[in-house]
């Protein structure tokens, strides 16, 4: 019953197949029946109502803030990428855009992965000519899609590090530029990004990609690798609670993986089959304690993990796994903003 009251939402807003001008918003439609299509989209994809539900999520300002819409961008980029023969056409059922959001459809296209995205991108650019800086950077590849991101900074070996010693001008004054570097271990969002294009494909090449993020929820270097890591354990547990293929693909993976990986994959799929994942939430406030405490294993000045409290680990809190939790509060996994944790989310899946 809940799936065709949902269609029927849907329908209302797509209007007749063959109009010829874009279906009006109806301002009631609730923001949480489409999280829940999206969270159940690649169990039954229904790609005639992609372009409704995308509108409503315009009409939410859900891209108001592109740190917090991860999830939101990768379904678009997903289901862009689940039809290449109609991927154009989809695009094009998304507009007129809001000229504020428009950044979302170039940055959707250049992550779908599509083999043809250049061209496409380039059909649509006339649409979007106030994001012509940002087209140029993606076509250019001075901007990474998805793929490209790497999942940290290579670190330089010690003849890099001795040669820029010796080669620095020691009383030169150095001018501090902002770094737009995009890696997964520093941009939270991205986790987000590729659960969004899990659930609109089904594929499983960001799963492995998260699963590869996990050994990073035993560092003891970085405050945002700890991070990021503890994100990508808690939310692999939380969304296989209620995915069996999921968990069956984790467990596939266990005799694949290095040593590092393992372990904590280990956890995860425990975590998942006993539905404990409220010892995950403990390990990485502990963790996250002991950093602050002790310092980094490198030895880092202790002073920097003294200024690292509540406010701002408030990023650590998981946007993915909490998708249909924006109105009431985003669950975190270090900062014990909510006691209930992800369980409450899936109650609203039911």
């Amino acid at each position: 019953m809940r799936y065709a009251a949902l269609i029927l939402t849907l329908l209302a807003l797509t209007g007749p197949a063959r109009a010829a001008v874009a279906p009006q918003i109806d301002p009631q439609t609730s923001l949480g029946v489409v999280q829940q299509w999206i969270y159940n989209y690649r169990v039954k994809p229904d790609y005639a109502h992609v372009p409704a539900a995308v509108r409503v999520l315009f009409h939410s300002q859900m891209f108001k803030e592109p740190e917090n819409a991860g999830i939101y961008l990768g379904f678009i980029a997903g289901t862009i990428a689940s039809n290449p023969p109609k991927a154009e056409q989809l695009v094009n059922s998304f507009f007129p855009v809001p000229a504020e959001d428009e950044w979302v459809i170039v940055r959707a296209v250049a992550y779908s992965g599509l083999p043809d995205w250049r061209n496409l991108l380039r059909r649509i650019a006339p649409k979007m000519r106030e994001r012509r800086v940002m087209i140029d950077g993606y076509l250019n590849g001075s901007l990474p899609t998805l793929a490209e991101i790497p999942l940290e900074e290579t670190k330089p070996g010690m003849l890099d590090r001795m040669r820029a010693t010796f080669t620095r001008n020691p009383f030169a004054k150095e001018d501090k530029k902002l770094d737009t570097r995009l890696t997964f271990a520093s941009n939270q969002d991205l986790l987000d990004t590729l659960w969004g294009y899990y659930f609109a494909t089904g594929s499983h090449v960001p799963i492995m990609r998260i699963v590869e993020m996990l050994p990073w929820s035993r560092s003891r270097d970085t405050i945002d690798k700890l991070t990021v890591g503890s994100m990508a354990r808690y939310t692999l547990a939380s969304y296989a609670v209620r995915d069996n293929a999921l968990r069956e693909f984790l467990r596939g993976e266990l005799a694949r993986r290095p040593e590092p990986v393992k372990t904590p994959l280990t956890e995860v799929i425990q975590a998942a089959d006993t539905v404990q994942l409220s010892a995950l939430r403990r390990d990485a406030v502990a963790a996250v304690e002991e950093l602050k405490t002790k310092g980094s294993d490198s030895r880092r000045n202790l002073s920097l993990w003294g200024q690292v409290g509540v406010g701002a680990l408030a990023l650590g809190c998981v946007s993915a796994a909490a998708l249909g939790q924006v109105a009431i509060g985003v669950p975190c996994v270090i900062g014990g903003a909510t006691s209930q944790g992800l369980l409450s989310f899936w109650e609203k899946q039911q």
